[in-house]
């Protein structure tokens, strides 16, 4: 198995090398059809999350709904699944920051009940704690 980089996602989602773009779907063709599979970091969701808000102005919603529409492909392992589901859910019945969501389920899913954080509106959320 082999790990994807963010930049190979974005292009799956965005489309916007059609070279690229198609490389990325011929390779998961060919995954599909072997029944092979990739694995997705954590690093990779948490930017992913990043260049789609702020390099493609993808809308919180559709960032989310990408994110759902990723973990139901069969050929993609995410590191972290069940965080990032759990992150996915409470991101979409909240405000807070998708970074700072993701950090927090993280650290949750490795067995920590809180996140120590500066930040006055993250400490807000249930799984941080203000210092």
């Amino acid at each position: 198995m082999k790990a994807l980089d963010t930049n190979v996602l974005v292009r799956f989602l965005v489309q916007d090398d059609k070279k690229q773009s198609n490389i990325v779907q011929a390779l998961f063709s060919e995954a599909e059809k072997n029944k092979g599979s990739f694995y997705i970091t954590l690093l990779v969701v948490l930017e992913l999350i990043w260049v789609l808000e702020a390099v493609y102005q993808v809308s919180r919603q559709d960032v989310l709904h990408a994110l759902a529409e990723l973990l139901s492909m069969p050929i993609l392992n995410f590191e972290k699944q069940s965080a990032i589901r759990r992150f996915i859910l409470a991101a979409s019945n909240s405000t807070f920051d998708l970074s700072d969501l993701l950090i927090a389920y993280s650290a949750n899913d490795a067995g920590f009940d809180r996140t120590y954080t500066f930040d006055k509106k993250a400490a807000k959320f249930e799984l941080f704690e203000k210092l």
